[in-house]
């Protein structure tokens, strides 16, 4: 008896920790890589990502995240048919800004496919599946090169750009860069390298630092990127900042020798990246917005592999204030393994 009391005291101790931390039906949205994802006022989880056809930019509401692979998805802008955002349409992100929707996106000329430039589209109805959504033409980060992955965010009452570009020196590789914005579609002052691929886990066959997004948490902003090839040696890093310290100064932050986030040979998950950040419904939990796909070994070019999945998983927190990503958590007991997987 004292045996069975015990047991039971221990998992009433235990309920608060697994209540705190809540399990997605992973993989969320099939096919749709570069999740972003922003737990609106109203309720809403607005989402949008890239989708495999690189020809489109949709998006789609749920009210929980598990439920944003059955919302309808609405296409609200298409490429041009030629010249100017007519291939390559990655990464958008959809933001809300002094009352205005703005999604921010890569495009390239549908004769120069590589090379590649941020745009904007605005829409000024309260609700983003209404309106117009209005070209704003290319963000000009003050000089041309391949350019991609642009997020926003607002801090202590500035509003900044974080992208993905080569240095303006052509050299070898992707970096990312900040700057101050002086509205939402320009920004102010020269950009800041904040970093450059120096490790080896950032150069496995291509030197790349990409995809940034930003958590500010615990008197700290965390930005983490994606690093090397988008296969299975894509990873997440991390870089940090105190919270009152100058962003646009690059020796404010502080970058992680090691990735956070890898693949998971026991979970059968790799090339986790290209994140965002959202949290549950309460906001009591931070959570993981990424993409990765369920087999290792691609056929071909990786980028024209369909199969990056939009997954979920909540962040833990270290006695020091630090995020602790864990590892990619393993599909959902019962989720087919290969759907959707391509066989060209």
């Amino acid at each position: 008896m004292l045996r069975e009391f015990c047991l039971i005291a221990a998992l009433v101790a235990c309920a608060p920790a697994l209540a705190a931390d809540p399990l997605f039906h992973n993989p969320l949205v099939l096919q749709r890589a570069d999740p972003q994802v922003t737990l609106q006022p109203d309720g809403w989880y607005y989402y949008t990502a890239t989708v495999p056809e690189y020809d489109r930019i949709e998006i789609r509401r749920a009210r929980t995240l598990d439920d944003l692979g059955k919302a309808e998805a609405s296409v609200v802008w298409r490429k041009h048919a030629r010249g100017e955002m007519g291939a390559h349409i990655w990464a958008p992100e959809m933001h809300r800004i002094d009352g205005k929707w703005y999604i921010y996106f890569t495009a390239a000329p549908a004769d120069k496919i590589w090379e590649i430039r941020l745009y904007v589209l605005e829409n000024a109805a309260a609700d983003p599946f209404k309106g117009e959504w209005v070209e704003r033409g290319q963000l000009k980060t003050g000089w041309e090169s391949f350019s991609l992955d642009a997020t926003t965010f607002a801090h202590r009452g500035r509003r900044y750009l974080v992208w993905t570009q080569r240095a303006p020196d052509g050299s070898k590789g992707t970096n990312i860069y900040i700057a101050k914005m002086d509205s939402p579609l320009s920004i102010a002052g020269p950009a800041t390298l904040l970093t450059r691929p120096e490790y080896a886990w950032e150069k496995v066959k291509y030197d790349v630092n990409e995809a940034p997004a930003v958590l500010v948490k615990n008197g700290r902003v965390f930005l983490t990127y994606s690093a090397s090839a988008t296969d299975a040696n894509y990873a997440m890093g991390m870089l940090s900042a105190r919270d009152d310290a100058d962003l646009l100064d690059a020796r404010s932050w502080t970058k992680s020798p090691q990735p956070v986030f890898t693949s998971s040979d026991a979970n059968r998950q790799w090339g986790p990246g290209h994140n965002s950040f959202t949290t549950t419904p309460d906001g009591k939990t931070d959570v993981l917005v990424y993409h990765a796909r369920n087999y290792r070994d691609i056929v071909g070019d990786p980028l024209r592999d369909p199969n990056r999945n939009t997954r979920a998983q909540a962040i833990h927190w270290r006695a020091d204030g630090m995020p602790d990503f864990g590892v990619p958590v393993a599909d959902e007991a019962g989720a087919d393994p290969s759907a959707g997987r391509s066989a060209d």
